[in-house]
């Protein structure tokens, strides 16, 4: 025979629930391949616009190649913050943590034009 749950044992069920849930985690993310070879991998998403290793082809979107490695940084957190207006960056500066920002503008700053 099932026993009839009553409105306090009901209450006292949906309080309990509540109070053992889990507050969610944000997930982890991988930790960032500062290789040589991980900087020129991550830099090779920025080729389809920006140019194999920054160098612009056309002209319609900006070469990265040899600019000023802190304007590189400040115009990414611009993007990644919402600041900045852009129709896809904003996106894709999410993506990236600051250190790994700092290894990309290192990168495209010491590239030939």
């Amino acid at each position: 025979m099932k026993k009839a749950m009553t409105v306090p044992g009901i209450l006292l069920g949906v309080i309990c629930g509540l109070a053992s849930a889990q507050t969610p985690v944000a997930p982890a993310f991988a930790s960032a391949n500062l290789s040589p070879a991980g900087i020129r991998s991550m830099a090779a998403n920025c080729a389809a616009c920006h140019g194999t290793n920054g160098v612009s082809v056309g002209g319609a979107i900006a070469g990265l190649a040899g600019m000023n490695k802190e304007y590189l940084v400040n115009q990414m957190k611009l993007f990644k913050e919402g600041r900045r207006e852009a129709t896809v960056m904003q996106q894709l500066a999410k993506g990236y943590s600051d250190v790994e920002i700092n290894a990309l503008a290192e990168y495209f700053s010491v590239q030939k034009k």
